[in-house]
């Protein structure tokens, strides 16, 4: 069969009907994102255990003990090191999945920081644990970038927000089982081991799982044409047609599709229009969306504790808050692709920051579970929102790339949040904190309201010219 060409292999894709062929190759790329969540979530339950451990005395952080003046040289800088992995990874390794493929980088940086996680469980200073976890933070910063251009590259446009939304309720299922580990082995020690350690080392199983996943998930066909491989798009789009067809019946002829306006695939490219304005938009947009979204995940058992509620009640309640992550894309869901992308966002940041600030200045232990609730549920709304919209801003030849810088400015300003979060905390309590995030989101609001274009229902040629 002749090859088809580039325009007529998204034509293809974009007409598919939902199936179970195509979602089963949204829940195993979602299953590798299981582990990196797991692993980047565990920041926030495993804090209190390794500062119980000591592992963050000021003799115990080395090079690190410069910020304690700063009254942040605790918890503050194992977040700090966290997001400084996932800013280098994302930043300058977001263009991997466009020059190696989705799927091979997929494979490898699952791989990646689950050796360093492993390495990370046996530290005995804070300076080898926020060292390791800088290490391991590069991997997942590259597996965030890879897996939202896998699943936008791979559905229809009909079903992308619906294909986020689904994928982040089996990813943010993981939340839970962490907090629930947390809750039952940090303040133990196991065999003589570390609480803390166990539920680290149960977070690097990831690379067991990652050739069985690799196995049910193709290379996206998108980069295949986009790379001139035309033979081996048109073959997986073939064995996808043919598996969805055996389902629905035959297939409906694919629409005239719009050709992708070539381009080198360089980084120039995202500052050149349209892409320059979009460039913008999402950098400033991702530096404060962070501030809010890890501000409160990765600090609800600090939070609660600096409420006087004591580590093993704190940890309690966490798990009880962390067990809404999935209900929030479960419920997004259902506007997921009715409304319009950049307003989901938008209506999602003004309840974080509404919910966040009565949080911050509560003391009523209900209401306290009741808001974090709330806050969890918007956060994780914004979440799949916006991981589907900076997806499909731009091409196929760049979008790993941009989604890398755009991305990068998130886990700069987290990596730096962490650090501001601790001044706040340290000196204006959890009504500073709160007010620091409502803030962040009204930021948030104003750039994706104002300069966001339209994207529901295009295909990503579409919206990329």
């Amino acid at each position: 069969m002749a090859s088809s060409t580039a325009a007529e292999i998204a034509a293809r894709l974009d007409r598919l009907p939902s199936s179970r062929h195509v979602w089963s190759m949204v829940v195993l790329l979602s299953l590798g994102g299981c582990f990196e969540f797991y692993d980047l979530f565990f920041t926030g339950y495993v804090a209190p255990g390794m500062v119980k451990s000591g592992m963050f005395a000021p003799a115990s952080l080395g090079a690190f003990n410069v910020l304690g003046p700063l009254g942040v040289a605790g918890i503050g800088t194992f977040v700090f090191a966290t997001f400084a992995g996932l800013f280098v990874g994302a930043l300058l390794f977001g263009w991997v999945p466009d020059r190696l493929g989705r799927r091979t980088v997929f494979t490898y940086s699952l791989i990646w920081y689950s050796i360093a996680t492993v390495v990370l469980a046996f530290q005995t200073s804070g300076f080898g644990i926020d060292l390791w976890r800088f290490i391991a933070g590069i991997g997942i910063g590259v597996e965030l970038v890879t897996i939202d251009t896998y699943i936008s590259e791979l559905v229809s446009r009909h079903d992308r927000g619906k294909a986020f939304a689904y994928s982040q309720l089996i990813t943010f299922c993981v939340v839970p089982v962490v907090a629930l580990l947390a809750w039952l082995l940090v303040p133990l020690q196991p065999l003589g081991f570390d609480g803390w350690r166990w539920v680290v080392l149960i977070g690097a199983t990831g690379a067991v799982f990652v050739w069985w996943i690799r196995l049910g998930v193709p290379e996206s066909p998108r980069w295949l044409a986009r790379h001139g491989r035309l033979d081996e798009a048109e073959r997986v789009v073939t064995r996808i047609e043919a598996a969805v067809s055996a389902e629905k019946g035959p297939l409906r002829p694919p629409e005239v599709a719009p050709p992708e306006v070539q381009g080198g695939g360089t980084f120039g490219e995202i500052w050149q229009p349209p892409y320059r304005a979009r460039t913008i938009m999402l950098s400033v947009f991702n530096f404060f969306q962070t501030i809010g979204y890890y501000g409160f995940a990765a600090w609800v058992p600090t939070l609660l504790i600096a409420k006087g509620i004591n580590i093993t009640h704190s940890l309690q309640y966490a798990f009880i808050i962390a067990i809404a992550n999935p209900f929030g894309p479960l419920l997004g869901s259902f506007v997921a692709d009715r409304m319009e992308r950049k307003w989901q966002i938008v209506v999602s940041a003004i309840c974080i920051g509404v919910f966040m600030y009565l949080f911050g200045s509560s003391t009523d232990t209900v209401a306290l579970i009741v808001l974090g609730v709330l806050v969890t549920l918007s956060n994780n709304w914004m979440s799949f929102s916006f991981h589907n919209y900076q997806a499909e801003l731009y091409p196929t030849r760049i979008r790993g790339r941009a989604i890398g810088f755009v991305y990068a400015w998130s886990r700069l300003s987290a990596a730096f949040a962490g650090l501001f979060i601790a001044f706040f905390l340290h000196t204006g309590g959890t009504v500073a904190v709160g007010l620091f995030i409502a803030f962040a989101m009204l930021m948030v609001v104003i750039t994706i309201g104002g300069f966001g274009p339209r994207t529901r229902g295009l295909a990503l040629e579409a919206i990329s010219r």
